[in-house]
């Protein structure tokens, strides 16, 4: 593709090259391979079932080693709120005060989202804070129809020159009441690190958020600093990062022609979650906890979740204790016969590795390299919940393309629904990813690895998306906890349903998990 100087200048400006932009056109022609699928994990084949002792045991464990190791939690919270109002922009738009009552509307557009809505209302943490301002700047609100009263409040909370609540960054909106306050997520999540993911009375947090968004955490820190280190008896050390320019790519007409705006210039975008690995990549601790911005709960709650990122932490670091001993001996040549067979089962039976059928026929030498490949990479301890039919990926064991097996969270959109083989297994997961994993990002001698190294490029897919009327065709990075930790080592364990709290949708809120009574 010829580029004019202009894009050149454009595309450089973004830190990208002319030849990664050629590149990311040419993707566009050739599409990406679906992931081939052998078999779903299950308990026992892939995904680890604890019982009340080993989870005590990996409790103390973890209890044990937190005050010497390093730790950080890492929240990817870029996104606007706006996906979850959804149907109450709809609502605005579409509803006719004037020819209808708002039943009416509800039955015509069959909005039951709407209807659920309207019937939680008052228990929504934010309710008390719209009716004071719809007080403020309407005297006779209470005069008004009901009808008219509804709209007032969907406005008041929505629209741009009011509360603009659907503008906001999801981290910041109001999530939960409290007898004397609203909470946010933002908030919640330094509760959470408190109790899990602190060492010496100190927690680190690293949130990845929106630019134009950056002062309203840190007003929203102000805010409530002074409380949470008094209640949690912990001080927190926050810092924040935004997704690179240099990570966006370019999006292409429905025939791989690049798009241009109105005013000439190439259509950049934002490609998905995948583009994080630079940010986390930029981090060091010992292990990081990855969590979304929308999966909190209730300070109810808070104790039995964080028992279960302790447990996962604890696994992660006993597993590490034993890789990085084999590691060393590896390294010294310091193994015989028997100990490399040892090394070969620890990573069959702990760590989830296919080790190759030919192994016992390799060279001492070359097993020595092998083992030594398999070990050094970075590991990630994942919490599986059961299948309750959520939207998302899950664990499955893939059939690479040199034959090997190995354990991956895979996203629908990585599967090719239309052969009947690979759209059963998917079928049948026994169990889904919540995004709760806690990573080991260095090796034995406490270097950190470059995390771009194990990523899984082919995984990456195309998107179908619009831009002022118009299909466009968008280019998503292999997935932060898919393609891009393809090449980690991982080890899943069942977790239960109540470390699983997204809001997706504004209703959400009202899920016992988000509600103090």
């Amino acid at each position: 593709m010829n580029f004019t100087e202009k894009d050149i200048k454009q595309i450089e400006k973004k830190g990208l090259t002319v030849e990664k932009v050629n590149a990311q056109i040419q993707l566009f022609k050739t599409g990406f391979p679906f992931v081939n699928l052998k078999g779903r994990a299950t308990i026992g084949n892939g995904i680890l079932k604890l019982n009340k002792k080993e989870k005590e045991e990996y409790i103390a464990y973890f209890n044990n080693k937190r005050d010497t190791t390093s730790m950080l939690k890492f929240v990817p919270a870029s996104g606007a709120a706006t996906r979850m109002f959804k149907f109450l922009f709809s609502f605005i738009e579409e509803y006719d005060s004037d020819n209808e009552s708002i039943n009416s509307y509800i039955n015509r557009k069959k909005a039951t989202e709407l209807s659920i809505f309207l019937i939680g209302l008052k228990y929504f943490p934010f309710y008390y804070k719209v009716k004071q301002q719809l007080y403020k700047d309407c005297k006779n609100f209470d005069s008004l129809s009901n009808n008219k009263q509804i709209v007032l409040f969907v406005k008041m909370m929505l629209e741009k020159d009011k509360l603009n609540y659907g503008d906001f960054p999801k981290g910041l909106l109001p999530f939960h009441q409290y007898r004397t306050h609203f909470a946010t997520a933002f908030e919640e999540h330094l509760f959470e690190a408190a109790y899990y993911a602190s060492s010496n009375n100190k927690a680190n947090l690293h949130f990845t958020i929106s630019e134009k968004h950056n002062h309203k955490f840190d007003d929203e820190f102000k805010r409530i600093e002074e409380i949470v280190e008094k209640k949690t008896k912990t001080s927190f050390d926050i810092s924040f990062s935004y997704q690179k320019g240099s990570t966006d790519t370019i999006a292409v007409t429905p025939k791989n022609i690049p798009f241009r705006e109105e005013d000439g210039s190439l259509l950049f975008r934002p490609s998905g979650h995948g583009a994080l690995l630079e940010n986390l990549n930029d981090l060091n601790a010992d292990i990081i906890f990855v969590k979304n911005i929308d999966n909190v709960a209730v300070f109810n709650f808070e104790e039995e979740v964080g028992q279960y990122k302790k447990i996962l932490a604890g696994i992660l670091l006993k597993i590490q204790k034993q890789a990085f001993q084999y590691q060393k001996d590896l390294d010294n040549k310091a193994v015989n016969d028997e100990d490399l067979i040892n090394i070969a089962q620890f990573l069959s039976n702990k760590m989830n590795i296919t080790i190759s059928s030919e192994f016992e026929k390799y060279s001492i030498k070359y097993q020595i390299e092998y083992l030594a490949e398999k070990l050094n990479r970075p590991i990630r301890v994942c919490g599986m919940v059961k299948n309750e039919g959520e939207p998302g990926g899950g664990p499955f064991w893939v059939k690479e393309e040199s034959g090997n097996f190995t354990l991956q969270i895979v996203e629908s959109a990585q599967i090719d629904k239309k052969n009947k083989l690979q759209k059963d297994i998917l079928k049948n997961a026994t169990h889904f990813n919540p995004v709760d994993l806690v990573c080991g990002i260095k090796n034995y001698k406490g270097k950190k690895f470059n995390l771009t190294k194990f990523v899984d490029y082919k995984t990456a897919f195309i998107t179908m998306k619009t831009k002022t009327g118009k299909d466009i065709k968008a280019l998503e990075l292999p997935g932060l906890w898919n393609g891009s930790m393809a090449h980690w080592n991982s080890i899943f364990v069942e977790v239960p349903l109540i470390t699983f709290n997204p809001v997706k949708t504004v209703n959400d809120l009202m899920k016992p998990q988000h509600q103090i009574n």
